[in-house]
């Protein structure tokens, strides 16, 4: 990258997996999560999974920001903006929309997110404005055995106050599926 814009470092990004039954599973088709407490209202988790595709597909594959309607079932829109005045190269902006029923609650959601880029081996997407009060994510690819392992980490604070222990446990059940939908569409029946 050029220019004066950096990756910031997310915690237990590269934590999993801690043990070799558990990098077994991944190598399974099993996806390893992790969650914790981040603000009052807010919560993190940390998926991996293992894709038997190369890295550089899988990298392909996962900057093509408009696909990720088909990774997350809930992201109706994902759009890349004109780049901001000041954004240098390995740096984008997308534009999201999705459904999230969580509880009782039935809302939109809508972020602008700035994109980091490192080729082939990571996407931090940090929040510009939107309906969190704070939002980052951070995917990495790193070779593993004949495919890429992806590490996936969320951090996220809604503008409705929820107890984190809720958005927690949403995190861990919603993230997986989604892994999930995501494995399935970038490598067909993997």
């Amino acid at each position: 990258m050029t220019g004066n814009i950096s990756l910031t470092s997310m915690d237990a990004a590269s934590d999993l997996p801690q043990s070799k039954n558990q990098f077994a599973a991944i190598l399974q088709g099993e996806i390893l999560v992790e969650t914790r407490s981040h603000s009052a209202w807010g919560g993190a988790v940390t998926a991996q999974m293992y894709l038997p595709l190369g890295r550089s597909h899988v990298w392909h594959q996962l900057t093509d920001y408009p696909r990720w309607v088909q990774y997350f079932p809930d992201v109706r829109r994902s759009e890349i903006l004109n780049p901001k005045d000041g954004l240098t190269q390995g740096c984008k902006r997308l534009y999201q929309v999705a459904d999230k029923s969580f509880l009782f609650l039935s809302l939109q959601v809508e972020v602008y997110l700035k994109v980091l880029e490192v080729s082939g081996q990571r996407i931090q997407f940090l929040l510009e404005k939107g309906t969190f009060a704070d939002f980052t994510a951070d995917l990495q690819l790193q070779d593993c055995s004949m495919g890429t392992l992806l590490t996936y980490t969320v951090q996220a604070t809604p503008t409705i106050p929820v107890p984190s222990v809720f958005i927690e446990q949403a995190m861990k059940l919603e993230l997986p599926a989604n892994m999930r939908t995501m494995r399935r569409v970038i490598c067909g029946n993997c």
